[in-house]
């Protein structure tokens, strides 16, 4: 089925159409076959009348005549000769049998039984060569000049001709050469005309029909979207037919779920970070009280790490990229102002892209996101190199560092909230393992995503694809 298009609506018109051909071609077919036959059937009879009308005339007219009076009974539909011999012979006469015989019974069917005479032939000719083999000044004047004699040769090329010769009394022949009957081509029939006025309508009612029709899984598609961006995204419109109102609401349904069980989430881990502030408090207080310094400083560390811990949890619970309002802003200055004030405090930072780019998008959480992208590369990598470009419809940012780089096993891994790489990063230096889970985060709210790379020359890339398109 590759040669199905792959929309619905290409789809649906594609078998339509196709129907409607079938259906014409049949109906063609069924209809012209009835009047093909009707129309032999009628010519055939008034032919056989003709044919055995001129029998008798020539039969009784003088032997030194029956030329002449042959040439004025020619017309458009028959030419008639008379002479010695058969214009058909014994070999090319077979009207009871195969091919022949079935073209000459469905044009002169019964009827030919009726001629006057015992013996005659019958043959189907070639068009062409019988149309020139016409008589020329003689026949010119029967058919009333060379206009009507011309007429009669094209006719005879376009359709074929069957030849009857009819024996006489006195062994002599009178030979009938008349067309075919055929039905008119098909593109210059009334039946052409009517499937393109059936094709235009066809496709006009159903564009608008099937459009319609799957207007509601494009609202389907764009609510999904909506929802993997933002929880509390606007609910959607639950009109239309039944079918599309009951899905409308159990999507919405499911929307409220999954967005009360992010507050619940939320909430949650406030009420966590509120409880336990307060026993760390009481424990700061007791270590302040510790004779021993050593064990002072190292309680008073962990209890400082532990708070960190807590508020990045938290923070990283609520989600800020969901709060914030999407609207345009210029993400090459954002950029270039975050490597600059990282530059001014002594850090190796270069950035090298365009110098306005607008986007719209989230840039406090973008933001966020990118200084944390940057800050690992500072810290693991010792510099950090930010580029930003733009293709058709995706804005991509690199940031590259000369550090060791990851093992092909961790790259997905660091993703991961409170993940950490041993001997890389530590408590010490102040992370949880969240930096990385909150980039990922922004980025896939915006509908794009972060990957991280190892670099051929040595260090690591991480790039940054964020569709331009953005509906969030």
């Amino acid at each position: 089925m590759r040669w199905l298009p792959k929309t619905i609506v290409g789809r649906t018109l594609t078998i339509l159409i196709a129907g409607l051909l079938v259906s014409h071609l049949v109906g063609i077919a069924v209809v012209t076959g009835e009047r093909v036959s009707a129309l032999t059937g009628a010519l055939g009879e008034r032919l056989a009348e003709q044919m055995a009308t001129t029998t008798k005339l020539i039969e009784a007219t003088p032997t030194v005549r029956r030329s002449f009076v042959a040439q004025r009974l020619s017309g458009p539909a028959m030419s008639v000769t008379w002479g010695p011999e058969s214009v058909v012979s014994d070999a090319e006469s077979d009207e009871h049998e195969g091919w022949r015989g079935w073209m000459v019974r469905r044009v002169l069917g019964e009827y030919l039984e009726n001629l006057p005479g015992d013996e005659r032939r019958v043959a189907i000719r070639h068009a062409v060569a019988q149309a020139e083999s016409l008589p020329g000044r003689g026949m010119e004047e029967a058919m009333g000049g060379p206009g009507h004699l011309r007429h009669m040769r094209q006719m005879w090329r376009d359709r074929g001709v069957i030849q009857v010769s009819q024996r006489l009394s006195d062994a002599s022949w009178l030979n009938f050469t008349m067309p075919m009957v055929g039905a008119r081509p098909f593109r210059s029939s009334a039946w052409f005309l009517s499937f393109l006025i059936s094709a235009v309508l066809v496709i006009g009612v159903s564009l608008w029909a099937v459009r319609r029709a799957g207007a509601p899984l494009d609202m389907f598609a764009r609510a999904a979207e909506r929802l993997g961006r933002d929880v509390d995204a606007p609910a959607m419109r639950e009109d239309g037919p039944d079918e599309v109102r009951r899905a409308a609401a159990a999507f919405n349904q499911m929307q409220r779920r999954v967005s009360g069980f992010v507050r619940d989430r939320t909430q949650m881990l406030a009420a966590i970070s509120h409880d336990m502030k307060t026993p760390i408090t009481r424990l700061r207080l007791r270590a302040e009280f510790m004779d021993d310094d050593e064990q002072r400083g190292k309680m008073i560390a962990d209890l400082d790490q532990m708070e960190a811990m807590i508020a990045e949890t938290l923070a990283f619970a609520r989600d800020e990229v969901t709060a914030e309002a999407s609207r345009p802003f210029d993400l090459a200055v954002m950029l270039r102002d975050l490597c600059e004030q990282a530059a001014d405090a002594g850090a190796e930072v270069s950035f090298d892209g365009s110098d306005r780019l607008t986007y719209d998008g989230r840039p406090t959480a973008l933001r966020r996101a990118f200084e944390n992208l940057v800050g690992n590369a500072l810290k693991y990598g010792a510099r950090a190199a930010v580029t930003l470009s733009q293709e058709t419809d995706t804005v991509i940012i690199t940031v590259d560092d000369q550090g060791p780089g990851l093992a092909d096993s961790e790259l997905g891994e660091v993703f991961r909230a409170f993940y950490r790489v041993e001997g890389s990063r530590s408590r010490d230096t102040g992370g949880v393992g969240l930096g990385l889970a909150v980039v990922r985060s922004v980025c896939r709210a915006h509908g794009g995503d972060v990957i991280l790379t190892n670099r051929s020359e040595g260090g690591l890339r991480a790039t940054v694809t964020l569709p331009t398109a953005n509906e969030a």
